[in-house]
C-alpha cells in the first residue's frame, strides 16, 4: 500500500510576515518598539508591555487612507504587527540591553559583544522553545496568558464593534481610572481570568511579602526565603513538566507506522507540512468530543497541537542547544581562563540547567498571572552561582546569560494566545499557520531590536543610563556571598516551597505563583488581586452563565487601562529625566 502524503496546509488565507507591505511595516514597528523599550527600561527600570500598544498601532495605520494599507484590517494581519512591535520591545530591554550591561558595569566593556552573542543565543532559544512548546499539555494555549488575552480582545473589539467594544471600551476606562490613581488595575483584571486557586495564592503571597515587617520583623527577601521557595517551587514544576510529557507518552495508544513516522519527523523546525499533518491527525481523533465552539477540526481546550512526544523532543533539543550556546559564550568572552576544567564544565552545566529552570519559573507565572519575575528568578540563579563559587566575572555573564530567556518566552506565550484566540474556531492548518508567522515576526522583531541595541549602547551606558537592575547585580557580585548560612537559608525555604508545589499540581502551580507573590511583595496588589477573585465570585452568581463572557472583556479592559495608563505616564516621566 502506497504511503499517504501528510496534507498540505490550507493556509492560503493567512496574512505572511514576510510580504512586502508586512515586512516594511513590521521593520519600522519593530525600531519603534525596541527604542521605547530601552528608554523606559534605563530611565525607569520598569518591564515594558507593548502588546496593547501594538494593537492600537495596527488598527490605527489600517485606516490610513492609503493604498494597500486596508489589507491590515484583517484582524490576523494586526495581530502579525502586535507581534512583532511586543516582541522587539522586550527583546531590545530585558533580554539584550540588560545583560550587556553587567560586563560594562563591572569594569570590562570589551565582553559587552560577547554577551550580546550569549544573550542573542538565549534569547532565540527560549522563542524556539516557546514555539515548540505552545498549546501543549505542559504550556496549554486555553490557559489565560493574560496580556495576550486582553490583545485579542482589544483586536476583537476593533474589528466587530458592537456590545463587545463598548464594553471593552468601559472596561479600559475603568483600568485607566484606576491606574490614575494608583490601583494596579492589570492585577484587577487578571483576577476575572485565571485560575482562581493560582491566582489566590499570588494574592496571599504578595500580602505576606508586603507586610513580612510588620508580622515577623524583618523583610522575607533579605532571609533569602522567597528565593529558597522559588528554587524549591521550580525544581518541583520541571519535574511536574517531565512526568506529563512521560506519562502521556506511556499512556499513548500503540501507533500505526504511518504515525510513528509522522511523530518523527514532525520535530523538525519550521516543516509546517508535518506539523499540520500532526495536528490534523489529533483533530480526527478528537472530532467526537472536542467542543463545537472550536469548530471543525481545531485543537480544543482538552487536545494540543503538539503532543508529549514533539514536547519531549523540544525539551532535548533546548538544553542541547543551551550547552552549546553557554561553551561558545564561556569560549569568546575568555572566561574559561579563569576556570579549571572542571569548574568550566559546572559553570556550563550549571548555566544551561539554570535557563531552562528559569523558562519553566518565568513562563508558569506568565501563563497564570500575567507577571513574571524575571530579574528575580536571574537573581536566585546569581545567588546561587556565587555560593558555588564561580568567579565574580563568570557569575556576571552567567546572570546575562540566564536574564535573557524568560521575557522572550513570557512574551511569546502572550502573543501566541492571542493568535490563538484570534483563530478560534478556524481549523488545525489555520492555526499552526497563524502561529508560524507570528514566530516569523517574531524573529523579524528580534533582529530589529538587536541592531538598535548594538547601534544605541554606547549613547546609553556612556551617560551613566542601564537598567536599575543591572546595579543590583553588580553591587551583589562585588560584595559576593560566601557566607554559608545563606546555603542553609536556600535549602531550607526550598523544602516547603517543593511540597506546595507538588500539592497545588501541574495545572495551579500555586508554588511558583505564592514564590512569586513573595518575590514581588506589593501588598496593594494581593488585595486587588483577592477583591477581584471576591466580586468575580459574588458577579458569578448573580449573573449566571452571561457572567464569565462579561467578566472577560471588561477584565481585558481593565489591564489594557492599566498597560495604556503605565505605557503613558512612563514615556512621560521619561521624557522629564
Amino acid at each position: 500500500m502506497a504511503k499517504k502524503s501528510p496534507p498540505m496546509p490550507r493556509d492560503a488565507n493567512h496574512p505572511r510576515a514576510l510580504a512586502p507591505l508586512n515586512l516594511i511595516l513590521m521593520i519600522f514597528a519593530s525600531a519603534f518598539g525596541a527604542i521605547i523599550g530601552i528608554q523606559i527600561i534605563t530611565s525607569l527600570g520598569v518591564t515594558p508591555n507593548t502588546a496593547i500598544i501594538g494593537v492600537l498601532v495596527a488598527i490605527a495605520i489600517s485606516r490610513i487612507p492609503i493604498q494597500g494599507l486596508h489589507k491590515l484590517r484583517n484582524v490576523h494581519a494586526q495581530n502579525l504587527i502586535q507581534s512583532n512591535i511586543s516582541t522587539s520591545t522586550f527583546a531590545a530591554a530585558n533580554s539584550l540591553l540588560l545583560p550587556i550591561g553587567i560586563p560594562f558595569i563591572l569594569g570590562r566593556p570589551e565582553l559587552v559583544f560577547p554577551m550580546l552573542i550569549g544573550a542573542a543565543a538565549a534569547m532565540l532559544i527560549d522563542f524556539f522553545m516557546l514555539y515548540w512548546m505552545f498549546d501543549s499539555k505542559v504550556f496549554p494555549a486555553s490557559n489565560p496568558w493574560p496580556p495576550g488575552f486582553a490583545a485579542a480582545e482589544a483586536i476583537k473589539a476593533g474589528d466587530k464593534g458592537g456590545r463587545r467594544a463598548m464594553l471593552l471600551g468601559a472596561g479600559t476606562l475603568v483600568g485607566i481610572g484606576g491606574s490614575a490613581i494608583g490601583i494596579p488595575m492589570s492585577a484587577f483584571g487578571v483576577a476575572f481570568i485565571g485560575n482562581m486557586v493560582a491566582l489566590g495564592s499570588f494574592g496571599v503571597g504578595q500580602l505576606i511579602g508586603g507586610y513580612s515587617t510588620n508580622l515577623f520583623g524583618f523583610k522575607l527577601g533579605d532571609r533569602y526565603i522567597p528565593h529558597g521557595m522559588m528554587i524549591g517551587a521550580g525544581v518541583v514544576a520541571l519535574i511536574q513538566a517531565v512526568v506529563i510529557v512521560v506519562r502521556a507518552r506511556k499512556q499513548k495508544p500503540g501507533a500505526t507506522t504511518e504515525e510513528e513516522q509522522l511523530a518523527e519527523t514532525v520535530v523538525q523546525a519550521g516543516d509546517l507540512t508535518t506539523e499540520v499533518a500532526q495536528a490534523e491527525l489529533a483533530a480526527e481523533k478528537a472530532t467526537d468530543t472536542a467542543d463545537a465552539d472550536y469548530g471543525e477540526g481545531f485543537i480544543g481546550e482538552e487536545h494540543y497541537t503538539r503532543d508529549s512526544s514533539f514536547v519531549s523532543k523540544a525539551l532535548t533539543r533546548g538544553i542541547i542547544l543551551y550547552i552549546v550556546a553557554a561553551l561558545a559564550l564561556a569560549l569568546i568572552s575568555g572566561i574559561v581562563t579563569d576556570m579549571s576544567g572542571g569548574q568550566l564544565v559546572a559553570w556550563v552545566l550549571f548555566a544551561s540547567i539554570s535557563c531552562l529552570m528559569a523558562e519553566f519559573i518565568v513562563g508558569l507565572s506568565a501563563m497564570h498571572s500575567g507577571w513574571f519575575p524575571a530579574f528575580a528568578t536571574s537573581l536566585i540563579f546569581l545567588t546561587i552561582g556565587m555560593l558555588a563559587g564561580f568567579p565574580p566575572l563568570a557569575v556576571g555573564l552567567l546572570v546575562g546569560f540566564v536574564a535573557a530567556g524568560g521575557p522572550a518566552f513570557a512574551d511569546a506565550g502572550y502573543d501566541f494566545k492571542a493568535g490563538w484566540l484570534l483563530r478560534k474556531g478556524e481549523s488545525a492548518a489555520f492555526e499552526l499557520a497563524g502561529r508560524k508567522q507570528q514566530f516569523i515576526a517574531g524573529l523579524i522583531g528580534m533582529g530589529v531590536a538587536l541592531a538598535v541595541v548594538a547601534l544605541t549602547y554606547h549613547s546609553y551606558f556612556n551617560q551613566d543610563l542601564f537598567p536599575p537592575v543591572v546595579r543590583v547585580y553588580q553591587s551583589t557580585i562585588e560584595a559576593g556571598l560566601s557566607d554559608a548560612s545563606i546555603w542553609k537559608q536556600l535549602l531550607i525555604w526550598a523544602v516547603p516551597g517543593a511540597i506546595i508545589q507538588a500539592i497545588g499540581g501541574a495545572n495551579r502551580q500555586i508554588g511558583i505563583m505564592l514564590a512569586t507573590g513573595l518575590l514581588l511583595s506589593n501588598s496593594l496588589a494581593g488585595w486587588t488581586v483577592l477583591a477581584g477573585l471576591l466580586l468575580r465570585f459574588v458577579y458569578g452568581k448573580i449573573r449566571g452563565e452571561q457572567a464569565e463572557s462579561e467578566m472577560t472583556i471588561a477584565a481585558a479592559g481593565f489591564i489594557a487601562g492599566d498597560a495604556l495608563w503605565g505605557f503613558g505616564s512612563n514615556i512621560v516621566k521619561a521624557s522629564v529625566k
